[in-house]
């Protein structure tokens, strides 16, 4: 072996060291980052012996008092349910939109798709999510407040909102997927006589189920963990939601008012880390089928 080959060798072998490296790292940093906030977040039910299920279906939040038998009012419910309010409607709106839009950018007007809009979705996506929250606080909120009364924060607003910040992405994601199905079959139909719309419903849209399923789970985990621009715009009452239209709150937005105001080992602080337990499991639980979608889409 010359000197010319055993530097390409040493340069392999270095490659693969740093890439080994920045894997273990991250994967590490995220072994760290889960036993955290496991630890912290189970505290609650071990240190301070609150009960895992009044925890889930409680709905007083109330960390500093205690109700008739000592306990304290810790139910997470309200929040929970939020949470999922948001996320699942937000979903619902912005599918259909973001499907439509990328069928449109890539099968009906390619060109227009690729010169116009998508500059305007990579701009929609790098916006940060506080101007979105003060869009919705100087928009949405009045709006809601006109039409159905009230103080005009609620659900409804936040899930405009959300609505807004994921479809840039639920598109792109689209986008791709779309894109990813192979010309051939297109071609294939279109010689079978189907029309272009038979043709997009029946052979494209089937063909990118898996990548549109991913891009919903993508675009409903970011809802999921979106904080600031909720929270501006929920109301950020700790109430279980019995309307759209009334203030409400999310575990993101009670966690980014209270944080800060708790003393580190203390009941008030260890229930929040238990609600950002919470958020975790549902952001692995995304991840997980994120995964499972793409191992069966692979496998056909």
């Amino acid at each position: 072996m010359n000197d010319k080959q055993l530097n390409k060798k040493n340069l392999e072998q270095l490659g693969k060291f740093i890439s080994f490296i920045c894997v273990a790292t991250m994967a590490v940093g995220a072994l760290v980052i889960i036993y955290f906030v496991a630890s912290k977040g189970l505290a609650t039910f071990f240190v301070n012996k609150v009960s895992i299920w009044s925890f889930l279906s409680g709905q007083d939040w109330q960390p500093s008092k205690l109700d008739g038998g000592g306990h304290p009012l810790v139910g997470a419910l309200p929040m929970i349910a939020g949470s999922f309010g948001v996320t699942l409607l937000a979903a619902l709106i912005a599918t259909p939109l973001a499907i439509g839009a990328a069928i449109f950018m890539v099968e009906i007007s390619p060109k227009f798709g690729k010169r116009v809009l998508q500059p305007v979705i990579e701009l929609l996506i790098g916006i940060p999510s506080v101007v979105y929250g003060l869009i919705g606080l100087t928009i949405i909120v009045p709006v809601m407040r006109h039409w159905f009364g009230g103080t005009g924060f609620g659900i409804a607003a936040g899930t405009v909102v959300l609505t807004v910040m994921i479809l840039p992405t639920v598109t792109s994601l689209a986008v791709d997927a779309i894109t990813a199905v192979p010309r051939h079959y297109r071609e294939a139909s279109l010689a079978l006589g189907a029309t272009r719309w038979q043709t997009i419903s029946g052979v494209v849209l089937k063909s990118a189920r898996s990548g549109l399923l991913t891009a919903l789970v993508f675009g409903m985990a970011r809802a999921f963990g979106e904080a600031l621009a909720v929270q501006m715009v929920i109301g950020n009452a700790a109430i279980m939601p019995t309307s759209l239209v009334e203030p409400a709150s999310t575990l993101t937005s009670i966690l980014t008012m209270s944080m800060g105001n708790t003393i580190p080992g203390q009941l008030e602080n260890n229930v929040l880390w238990s609600l950002a337990l919470v958020l975790l499991l549902m952001s692995l639980f995304f991840i997980i089928v994120v995964r499972l979608i793409g191992k069966r889409g692979s496998i056909k």
